[in-house]
């Protein structure tokens, strides 16, 4: 008796993790949009679309990327986009982690450097802080939400 229902426990644990191994409520491969406020409760300053492929060690492939809209003259030209992210959870589905975005723009007047640094959130959303340093004009800071379309 004793026997059987440890079988049953064990098979019903090996499932359960099956289960929570193989998926997540958050998974951060496909296409993202991100709005940019300088307040939670401000106009748009940036905003951009992109799509993320998870990488080996938390690393992630950034393609597709544009800007939907720039303040002023910031990131008119070429960019660079790096990005990395943690991912965490438990036996329940609450997934929790971090994620960290570098968007770099070079062109004749110099270099600007817009940061994301975030965590997951619930429903397919990464939110966080930005900052962006460079030539003048091009500074500031806020709060951004990213979705997954």
């Amino acid at each position: 008796m004793h026997k059987s229902i440890g079988i049953m426990v064990l098979l019903t644990l090996g499932l359960a993790m099956l289960g929570c191994g193989s998926s997540s409520s958050t998974n951060i491969n496909g296409n993202w949009s991100a709005s940019l406020q300088n307040s939670p409760s401000g106009p748009t300053i940036y905003s951009f679309t992109t799509t993320f492929t998870e990488t080996s060690g938390g690393g992630l492939s950034i393609t597709n990327f544009t800007f939907n809209s720039a303040n002023g003259s910031c990131f008119t030209g070429s960019t660079t986009e790096t990005g990395s992210f943690t991912l965490s959870g438990n036996f329940s589905g609450n997934v929790k982690g971090t994620f960290g975005m570098t968007i770099t723009a070079q062109d004749t007047g110099g270099q600007d450097v817009l940061t994301l640094q975030g965590g997951v959130a619930p429903n397919n959303t990464i939110t966080g802080n930005w900052s962006v340093t460079g030539t003048s004009g091009c500074v500031g800071q806020g709060t951004f939400v990213m979705n997954k379309m």
